[in-house]
């Protein structure tokens, strides 16, 4: 069993060398995973800087007294994986950003595709983003991940063609492609951006535009998958193919 991810915003120690974990991290350490002395954990900030620790103490319900180890950073990998989301109805956004997370995709762009049923609005899309934000923190946690992915703030079709424009390699999910992406020619580094439309399907127009950006459309099989689990097997696809699965 691996050691469980908490997240910090610095790797302070005290006098004493001891490093203190509190707050809802803290009360999550000691009151839910009940960690004790002598038990390992890992802390992270979520931008690739981690260090071992093991526990010293746990005092109260949310005060958990740790001896650090070496802070070292994890590299960013290599191609990065974007994934263009088109926002689904319901809670399905939030199980594409944790299952895109657990794969180890690297960045997530909700796009407002005209397809898209939902519309994140005023107070409506703030609260839905912060909900994909901390759906990725929790998830990148979960599946004891050091970098967790970036979800970007929601874009327009023109700022997914601008993102696709700048890729390595940019390719649109959509049963028309005549190729399939798992034997599209890769690159070795650069960024990756693959977008995933709505469940109406991306529209001719959104099609052309991206087209005129650069983006092929790809297949990826005969089934037609649902936008909250496309995203996730096309990034399952690509980790294996590009070496970062290995």
């Amino acid at each position: 069993m691996t050691a469980p991810v908490f997240v910090v915003e610095h790797f302070d120690t005290g006098a004493d060398g001891h490093c203190v974990l509190t707050g809802p991290e803290g009360r999550h350490a000691v009151s839910v995973k009940r960690l004790r002395p002598g038990e390992g954990v890992v802390l992270t900030d979520g931008a690739g800087r981690w260090a071992d620790a093991e526990v010293v103490a746990a005092e109260g319900k949310d005060r958990l007294v740790l001896r650090l180890g070496e802070v070292v950073e994890e590299p960013a990998q290599a191609p990065r994986i974007t994934v263009v989301q088109a926002l689904p109805k319901g809670d399905r956004g939030e199980l594409a950003v944790e299952t895109m997370t657990e794969v180890g995709v690297d960045a997530i762009v909700p796009w407002t595709a005209s397809r898209c049923v939902t519309q994140w609005k005023g107070e409506r899309g703030l609260k839905a983003l912060g909900k994909w934000r901390a759906t990725a923190r929790e998830a990148g946690k979960q599946s004891r991940r050091v970098r967790f992915p970036d979800v970007a703030d929601a874009a327009t079709t023109a700022q997914v063609a601008a993102l696709l424009a700048d890729a390595a390699f940019a390719a649109v999910l959509h049963e028309s492609g005549d190729a399939p992406l798992a034997t599209a020619e890769l690159p070795a580094s650069g960024d990756i951006v693959l977008v995933v439309g709505p469940e109406g399907g991306v529209s001719p127009e959104e099609l052309a535009v991206f087209a005129r950006a650069g983006a092929k459309a790809y297949r990826l099989g005969r089934s037609v998958l649902r936008t909250s689990t496309a995203g996730t097997a096309a990034a399952a696809l690509l980790m294996g193919r590009t070496g970062r699965w290995s």
